[in-house]
């Protein structure tokens, strides 16, 4: 079974009210995100950043990156540890889920991908928008629970009950 990875809104300058608060969690995540990151590389599996446009509508992957790890930035550091390599795949998406108004579900069907891996942030917010909208498109998937982070715990646990019980999604730890 074809698998891809998708790294959900990693690459963010985290310029928003509870940015700070989302840092503390994102950063052991991160560090978990590019093991398995370099895993599907060493592997030839294909990685696919999804990626909040942040409302700039003439931007590129590029631009978002320049942005997110500026040296004013609050999520520079994780944006340089995740940064995208030219093997890997960039899909900017308007709004929560990877799927709505994007290329992801082409980009997908053409890569012949069955399995999913969902991490990143915020996964009570982008990563379970995401991962409904691959359940209904009926993709396996499986989103480890140590590459996700929310808000807070309770918000991330929540998440992960999400994914689990009503979903059925396996939230084994990498």
């Amino acid at each position: 079974m074809k698998k891809a990875l998708l790294i959900i809104d990693m690459i963010n300058d985290l310029n928003f009210p509870e940015g700070e608060q989302l840092l503390q969690w994102t950063k052991p995540v991160a560090k978990n995100i590019l093991k398995l990151k370099k895993k599907f590389n060493d592997e030839g599996m294909p990685v696919i950043y999804v990626n909040d446009n942040f409302g700039k509508w003439r931007s590129s992957w590029q631009n978002v990156y320049e942005k997110c790890s500026s040296g004013d930035s609050l999520g520079r550091e994780i944006s340089e540890l995740l940064k995208p390599g030219e093997e890997d795949y960039f899909i900017l998406k308007p709004k929560h889920s990877g799927f709505y108004s994007s290329n992801l579900e082409i980009l997908l069907s053409e890569l012949q991908i069955q399995k999913l891996v969902l991490t990143g942030i915020a996964g009570n917010i982008c990563v379970l928008f995401t991962a409904n909208d691959a359940h209904m498109r009926g993709y396996e998937i499986h989103v480890p629970r140590n590459c996700i982070a929310s808000n807070t715990k309770e918000l991330n646990d929540f998440a992960v009950t999400q994914f689990s019980k009503v979903l059925g999604i396996n939230t084994e730890e990498v």
